[in-house]
């Protein structure tokens, strides 16, 4: 099925960006009390595309945390990348996202689990009562990791990804996700895991038989905010960026 000239201009551009954030920053584990900057500038040609980053390796400005004015302790940037150690609330952006693409790499320490939330809003206690979740895992070292809709890539607990895609722990991943109108992809080191349709049959019998099944907002906002999810495993990003669609 065809979904408009945003959803196909969104599987271009996200190859190229996802190839260009492999090759120039690279997959290796920076040292303890290594100076090299893991953020890498977006370039002319992005920007031109209309894409704006959300942390550049040297500022925190675009978060504050979940119903917080500001971040978080347990945040904080190392040699240029955003960094949680131990426990600490979830993250959102301050500006709220309908339609747009969004990547940015990740890694996990061993056993890690974390998640990416997209329209998302602040009327529950937690973010994923509102928000799906692209989850964020070390397959191998962590327990969810035995069911695919709970692995690295899955729409959290509704959507499974194929299996063998996601890195080590240790290593980095590329991530896109594409919300355009009701239709959702998510990408993983330039291959896409899975799509859905917000509301569709499909999708509503999902969330009925799910844990969010209570909650009567869930997936349903057209726009909201980008979340990154505090556990007490260390998680690290880089390169966030984001392009609004029409």
């Amino acid at each position: 099925m065809i979904y408009g000239a945003a959803a196909r201009a969104a599987i271009i551009s996200q190859l190229a960006l996802i190839v260009a954030g492999c090759t120039s920053a690279g997959n290796s584990v920076p040292a303890a009390g290594s100076t090299a900057s893991g953020a890498t500038p977006l370039t002319a040609e992005q920007r031109a595309a209309g894409w704006r980053s959300l942390f550049d390796g040297t500022s925190t400005s675009a978060w504050r945390g979940y119903k917080q004015t500001s971040l978080p302790a347990g945040w904080s940037i190392v040699d240029g990348i955003l960094t949680k150690t131990g426990s600490a609330n979830d993250i959102i952006t301050r500006d709220k996202f309908g339609n747009f693409e969004l990547a940015l790499d990740w890694k996990l320490a061993p056993g890690g689990n974390a998640g990416i939330f997209y329209r998302g809003t602040e009327e529950y206690d937690h973010i994923y009562w509102s928000a799906p979740e692209y989850q964020l895992l070390d397959d191998a070292g962590h327990p969810d990791g035995q069911s695919r809709l709970t692995s690295a890539g899955a729409d959290y607990g509704l959507y499974p990804p194929p299996a063998g895609v996601v890195k080590p722990a240790g290593q980095w991943n590329s991530t896109l996700i594409v919300v355009d109108g009701n239709h959702v992809q998510h990408w993983m080191n330039g291959q896409k895991l899975l799509e859905y349709d917000l509301g569709s049959p499909d999708w509503e019998a999902k969330v009925k038989a799910s844990k969010f099944a209570p909650h009567p907002q869930y997936g349903r906002n057209a726009e909201g905010y980008i979340g990154l999810q505090e556990h007490e495993f260390r998680v690290a990003f880089r390169n966030i960026k984001i392009r609004v669609l029409p």
